[in-house]
């Protein structure tokens, strides 16, 4: 089994800090999204043109891969269309250069809730022009079961029309089950064809409507989603994605990080 986390969790470290306590805790990835200050993975300075062929260098020294690059691109939005192209083709620019081999993006309003409405032929046709400049590059865009997207019949359907080996699924395991009820072997059965990374995060259900805890401390199925995963046959990626950045009230990177690789272990 392959873990990673996402740097979403550690929003205050360094690129080195990060990278020395992945390999600490018995990590073989680390999903950036975003580094100290810069959101943007493009924008970091470790992976500028002066400092790569370090970053590039440290990190085949400590054998770890970077699974995936994290961008908050909403390819939905038509008024953003042109900045949003530039943005993935930086993106995809830089995860060829890293060999990293997926790039994150978003179709939906960047919230974890299924809210708002999108044009689903325009997605679709957007997925495919840029599924193309992906393939160019030897990378993979990834569509995250996030929003709208949390139904995986519905995700399963877009890929379909989509039809590019370049554009698959990011399988975030938290939303399909918390906001549409999905089993893990559901989920799984839609988006076998296209499932090739994953995201997880376990919570409780609250008045106010759900409240993230420690993976284990929940009640998604996360044990069931390994299970489904590994029955299938998937050997990518089982990748922590802690929201720390966005919610300071959670526990410290270096708890949940060491909880997270124990946790998988066991399973």
């Amino acid at each position: 089994m392959k873990i990673s986390f996402s740097t979403l969790g550690c929003p205050r470290w360094s690129f080195s800090e990060i990278t020395a306590t992945a390999v600490d805790l018995g990590y073989q990835g680390v999903e950036v999204r975003g580094i100290g200050k810069d959101i943007s993975v493009p924008s970091a300075p470790d992976f500028s043109k002066e400092r790569l062929p370090h970053t590039l260098t440290e990190l085949q020294r400590m054998k770890l891969a970077i699974p995936c690059l994290d961008s908050d691109c909403c390819i939905h939005l038509r008024e953003n269309e042109k900045a949003t192209d530039a943005e993935i083709n930086a993106y995809v620019c830089l995860a060829e250069k890293l060999n990293a081999p997926y790039v994150r993006i978003m179709a939906t309003a960047p919230v974890p809730q299924p809210v708002g409405k999108v044009d689903e032929g325009y997605v679709r046709d957007r997925a495919i022009r840029l599924g193309m400049l992906a393939k160019e590059h030897g990378v993979k865009l990834l569509i995250e079961t996030h929003g709208v997207w949390s139904d995986s019949g519905k995700l399963a359907r877009l890929l379909s029309l989509v039809s590019s080996d370049s554009v698959g699924a990011l399988w975030d395991v938290h939303h399909p089950y918390r906001f549409m009820g999905e089993k893990p072997q559901t989920t799984v059965e839609n988006l076998r064809p296209w499932l090739w990374h994953t995201h997880f995060k376990d919570s409780q259900r609250t008045d106010e409507g759900y409240r993230y805890v420690l993976p284990g401390f929940g009640d998604v199925p996360l044990a069931e989603a390994v299970r489904t995963l590994q029955q299938n046959g998937y050997d990518g990626f089982y990748s922590l994605e802690w929201v720390k950045r966005w919610d300071t009230t959670l526990e410290e990177p270096g708890i949940v990080f060491a909880h997270f690789a124990n946790f998988m272990r066991t399973l």
